[in-house]
Parts: structure tokens; C-alpha cells; sequence
């Protein structure tokens, strides 16, 4: 662990891509084939291989308890430490005193991460995290930590660790990211590519492949620039999913990979019966089936994250599947075809499984209900996979029009996609472009900010912001945003944020409310996690507002006028 250890921090030591990965290259060709598979996958971010859904759940604060434990300081120190390096690793690497003996192996650390995430109970978790990190060397505790907060931050991407993969054992990079794409796991891809047997991986279904990204556009002219022919679709406000079909089974994955079919049980029966086995890609939303559109995702994030979901739930709010893509069928990766080809390999599937009417032509670019459902079992079954509507554009206002309808069915905007384009998991090229705008502003007022990571390492960047409740009396927190502003304006508020802080947390401060910002976001939902019973969605700063006292700033009432706007 030492020897990984000291290759991070060269790696770290460098902004050079070339000699990151040749660092890493050297490393791994130093190491066992078991000790360079676990170090692939620790040097991508991850503590398991990204198709495994094992998790650690060791808490920042249980963390931050072992550390103090271990070094002796107190809470004043650690917390300076936390100022000068925004990062709970580096301060572990700091204060942690010097030991002898022998270094832990790699091996160790990974089977000591299995035993923390089969340990029952924050207690033995962290019982067993503080013997690891007690027989650790300051440097191997550094990354250990890191590692467990899956914050490593040395300029390290896993296409790094695959372009090193490459470098090391005389492989192409294109069979190195085809291996890991299909396996789910950079570990065994090393194991694969020490053997020269990178050809041999195999797709396989029920481990998640990643997700194509799209890249985000200002304009309805920039939407028809980078391609000839384009494909555009509503950009829906759920969450995003691939579907794996196999042998009358069919399990929904997350973007983060992570399986999330017990949390919709009514659709795999709807995609159970397809004729073959398929990949897709689409977004889960929140529907109502009577209109034929999607509802807020605030309505949808009612169903997030359960165990069970009561027959209730299952009624008040139903959801559909909406695809767009599909990524394996006939037996064979299909994501090489064109965007073309693909779509019609999509219909050609969802055929005769499909309930739902797809219009096209003008009546698709109407702003009618996207599908109207005449229910059976058996079609109200088949009508919760709905095949995306695709409609076409050839010129920036047709694509403005389309825009305005998308909203106006209460969608968040378009995706503008090149009909020529492959699927490219994990890219965010100029292949598939997102249309949209934000929902409305508020003006805010900060009540807390807290100190940033990375190059804001000792600048207070991230910040809470309320509005005040009907009387104007209290202020109630509705948010928290950390982009939008200068680092010129950051340096200015935070040396006003330490002039004015009401009370020192660490590495946050509560500061006197005076500080107006407006702030720009997608959506507004229903939370407990702030007192005013609301929270923004993708916040972003758009501006300072000196000109504005915070007694100027806006009240509860609005931020309930936005929210009742979007649901209608």
C-alpha cells in the first residue's frame, strides 16, 4: 500500500496526462496481477469493481472521529489542517503520527473493505476502520481515506487508468475500453490484458454498462451547428435508466449502476415479455396515464430509494419507462451502429410489446397528450414502456417551437441527438446536446458558507442561502449552490464571510444574513432537508446582488408560486 501510496502522490505531483499514465503504467507492471487489479481499481476512485453495488456507508464524521482518535490533536487543529487541504485524506496524511513495522499490503486494505461493508452498525464499521488506519503508515492512511471517501483527487480519471492499462501490457486502448465497458470492472480487465486475453471479455447482462452524456447548449442556433441531421426528443425530468431483458427477467440500473428495480415493481413485467434480449436506455418519470405526460420529478422523487412500495404508492403515482436508445439486441452490441440504425432496431423491438400510440408528423408536433391509453391488463402492463417520441428540426426556429411545446407538457427541454453518432458510454461529446433553461430565479440570502475542495482549498466557496418566511421575520434555508461566481468574487466574500461570522463550525461558519445572491435552477421539490419544506434543483449563482438589502430578498410565497407553477 506504501508503494500506491507513493505512485499517487507522483501522479498527483504532475498536471502532465503522458506521464500520469506512464506512472501508473510502471506501477502496475511492478506489482502481482491480484496486486495491480485491486491498485486499477483504487486508482479509478472506486473501492469495489464499478458493477459491484457493495458499499462501504462509513460516515464523514465517524471518519473525522477516528483521525482525531488516532493523532491526538484536538478539534482546533484538525480543523486548521481541514483548511489548508479541504481534504480529509491530507489531513489524515498530516497529523497522523509516524509508525514502524511492516507497510500494509494492498491486498490487506482490499479484504479489510469487504469486512467493513459486511460489518453490521456504524460501531464495527468504524471499529474496523480505526484498526486499519491504526497499522497504517501516515502516507498509506492518506489514501486509505481518500479512497473510502471516494474523493482522490489527483488528477487521475479512469480513462488514465485505462490508456496505463494499455501502456503496460502492450494492449490497444480500444480493446482495453472495450474490455472494462463490458466487464464492469477495470480489475479484471487488468487481469485480462496481463494475460493478453482482452479479446475474450464478453458482454454481460445485469452488470450496468455506462451511460452516454450529453453536453449542454445556450441556444437553438448552437443546436443545429455541430451535425447535418438530427434527431430531437423531450429532455424529461427523471431519472435516467438501462433496462437489461433476459430469459422473462428484466432489472433497471441507475447511472451510477446501481440496481434499482425494486423501487418501480410495476415495470419489469413490461419489458419481461420482449422477444429477445435487449439493453435499453431511457429515463424513468412519473406519469399520468389519463393526460399522457410526465409529471414533476418532485412527484417521482416520492418513489426514490424504497425497499417496498405500497399498493398505494403504486396507484397515487404510477411511472413509465420512456426509451430512447438501445444498446444490445439481436444477441450483439449494437452501440458502434449509427444513432439511425439503432432506432430503428428500437422500434422494430418495441413493436409488438408497444400500447402506446406514437404519433408523427405535425400531430407529433402538437402539443396533444404524448400518448393516450385505453387500458386492459395486458395493455396497461405494455403501456408502461413507451417508446420516446422523436421528432425532427431543420431550422432554429422549428427547434424553438419544438422547445416550447416540450415545456409546455411540463418536460425540462430538448435533446438534440447526431443521427450518425455511436453510443459512447461515459462520453460527453457534441454527439447528443440538452436544450434547457432554468425554471425561474430567487433572490437568496447566504446564511452559511463553508470552505471548498480542490483549488478552493481555503476559500469559503460553498453556500447555504434562505428566504424568508411570510412575515419577514426568519429566514428559512431553501438551498445550497457553489458555482456561478468569479474566483475574484469568491476571495472578496470569503474575506467578508470571516469578518461576519456569527459562529465557527470548522470547516463551516454561519454568517450574518446580508449577503443577496440570485440563484437559477431546473426545479423546485417538496424536502424535509430544509426548514422552508422546499428544495432547488441543480442550483447555480447567476449573480451578487449588492443593490439589494436582504430585506429585498424573496419570501416563502414565491418560492411556493414556483412550485405550484411547475406542477400544473
Amino acid at each position: 500500500m506504501q508503494q500506491l501510496a507513493i505512485a499517487c502522490e507522483a501522479i498527483a505531483a504532475t498536471a502532465k496526462k503522458l506521464l500520469k499514465t506512464g506512472i501508473v503504467a510502471d506501477y502496475l507492471k511492478s506489482r502481482t496481477t491480484d496486486e495491480a487489479a485491486v491498485s486499477a481499481i483504487f486508482l479509478s476512485g472506486r473501492v469495489f469493481p464499478a458493477w459491484e453495488e457493495t458499499t462501504l456507508q462509513v460516515g464523514g464524521r465517524s471518519l473525522w472521529q477516528i483521525v482525531a482518535e488516532l493523532s491526538g490533536r484536538d478539534e482546533a487543529e484538525l480543523t486548521a489542517a481541514y483548511r489548508r487541504h479541504g481534504d480529509l485524506g491530507a489531513v489524515a496524511g498530516e497529523v497522523l503520527p509516524e509508525r514502524t513495522g511492516q507497510s500494509l499490503t494492498v491486498l490487506e486494505v482490499e479484504q479489510t473493505f469487504r469486512q467493513i461493508a459486511a460489518a453490521r452498525g456504524p460501531a464495527a464499521k468504524a471499529a474496523i476502520v480505526r484498526d486499519l488506519i491504526s497499522r497504517a503508515t501516515p502516507l498509506e492512511a492518506k489514501y486509505i481515506v481518500k479512497i473510502i471517501t471516494g474523493d482522490l483527487r489527483i488528477g487521475l480519471k479512469e480513462s488514465l487508468v485505462e490508456e496505463a492499462i494499455a501502456r503496460a501490457y502492450a494492449a490497444t486502448l480500444a480493446e482495453v475500453q472495450l474490455a472494462n465497458m463490458l466487464l464492469g470492472d477495470i480489475g479484471q480487465t487488468v487481469r485480462l490484458a496481463s494475460e493478453g486475453r482482452l479479446a475474450q471479455a464478453e458482454m454481460r447482462l445485469f452488470h450496468p454498462l455506462g451511460i452516454m452524456l450529453a453536453s449542454p447548449i445556450e441556444s437553438a442556433e448552437e443546436g443545429l451547428s455541430y451535425f447535418a441531421e438530427a434527431a430531437v426528443e423531450d429532455k424529461y425530468d427523471g431519472i435516467r435508466a438501462q433496462a437489461h431483458v433476459a430469459n422473462g427477467e428484466a432489472r433497471f440500473f441507475s447511472r451510477t449502476r446501481d440496481e434499482i428495480t425494486e423501487s418501480f415493481p410495476e415495470l419489469p413485467d413490461a419489458l419481461a415479455g420482449l422477444s429477445q434480449d435487449a439493453i435499453l436506455d431511457g429515463e424513468i418519470v412519473a406519469w399520468d396515464y389519463p393526460a399522457g405526460h410526465a409529471r414533476p420529478f418532485s412527484v417521482l422523487q416520492q418513489r426514490l430509494g424504497r425497499k417496498k412500495v405500497s399498493d398505494k404508492m403504486l396507484q397515487e403515482t404510477p411511472v413509465a419507462f420512456l426509451v430512447f436508445d438501445v444498446l444490445y439486441a439481436n444477441g450483439e452490441l449494437v452501440m458502434d451502429r449509427p444513432l439511425w440504425e439503432r432506432a430503428r432496431i428500437l422500434d422494430d423491438l418495441l413493436a409488438a410489446e408497444r400500447k402506446v400510440a406514437h404519433h408523427g408528423g405535425s400531430e407529433a408536433r402538437s402539443n396533444r397528450a404524448q400518448g393516450k391509453l385505453a387500458f386492459g391488463d395486458q395493455e396497461e402492463i405494455a403501456a408502461r414502456v413507451i417508446r420516446a417520441p422523436v421528432f425532427r428540426a431543420a431550422s432554429p426556429n422549428e427547434l424553438e417551437e419544438l422547445f416550447a411545446q416540450a415545456q409546455e407538457r411540463g418536460n425540462e427541454g430538448l435533446m438534440i441527438k447526431d443521427l450518425g453518432s455511436a453510443y459512447t458510454p461515459g462520453k460527453r461529446g457534441k454527439s447528443w446536446l440538452k436544450m434547457k433553461r432554468e425554471l425561474a430565479t430567487l433572490d437568496v440570502v447566504v446564511t452559511a458558507a463553508e470552505y471548498g475542495h480542490g483549488k478552493r482549498v481555503g476559500v469559503l466557496s460553498d453556500y447555504t442561502f434562505a428566504v424568508w418566511d411570510a412575515n419577514k421575520d426568519k429566514l428559512l434555508n431553501i438551498g445550497k449552490a457553489y458555482s456561478g461566481l468569479t474566483d475574484a468574487e469568491i476571495a472578496e466574500m470569503t474575506q467578508w464571510f470571516l469578518d461576519h461570522t456569527v459562529e465557527d463550525q470548522g470547516f463551516r461558519r454561519v454568517v450574518e444574513p446580508k449577503i443577496v445572491l440570485e440563484v437559477a435552477f431546473n426545479n423546485m421539490m417538496e424536502s424535509d432537508r430544509h426548514e422552508s419544506g422546499y428544495a432547488l434543483r441543480f442550483p447555480r449563482i447567476v449573480r451578487l446582488r449588492p443593490d439589494k438589502s436582504a430585506d429585498e430578498a424573496d419570501t416563502i410565497e414565491r418560492a411556493r408560486e414556483i412550485f405550484e407553477k411547475q406542477s400544473l
